[in-house]
């Protein structure tokens, strides 16, 4: 069973987190289940940013991404080599380490 260990965040998880999750489950979907609220304003149907992330190790393990992902990526703010939507990328059997950037292109938080 992979974990995804959740690096601090400000906001969302000041302490960070180490979450067990299911091969096949997105980044988004094991934080949201886990009160880690990241943005999705386009309800997880990779039309926006908001869900950016920034896998900083078992990157490699993971689906690759479409193009419709890295066009949307294009526009994230503090793109990296690592980035991915969190509501596109899904496990597979290798731990990962995720950092939620610390802005979004959105002014205003959606609220979910």
């Amino acid at each position: 069973m992979p974990k995804i260990i959740f690096l601090p965040h400000s906001e969302l998880c000041p302490e960070g987190a180490a979450i067990d999750a299911s091969q096949g489950d997105t980044i988004l979907d094991v934080a949201l289940r886990n009160g880690i609220d990241i943005e999705h304003a386009c309800e997880k149907s990779c039309a926006c940013t908001t869900c950016h992330v920034i896998v900083r190790e078992g990157f490699d393990s993971l689906n690759e991404s479409s193009e419709l992902e890295d066009d949307m990526l294009d526009k994230a703010w503090g793109l990296e080599p690592e980035s991915r939507l969190g509501c596109q990328a899904r496990l597979a059997d290798e731990d990962l380490v995720v950092e939620i950037p610390k802005y979004t292109i959105n002014m205003v938080s959606e609220g979910h």
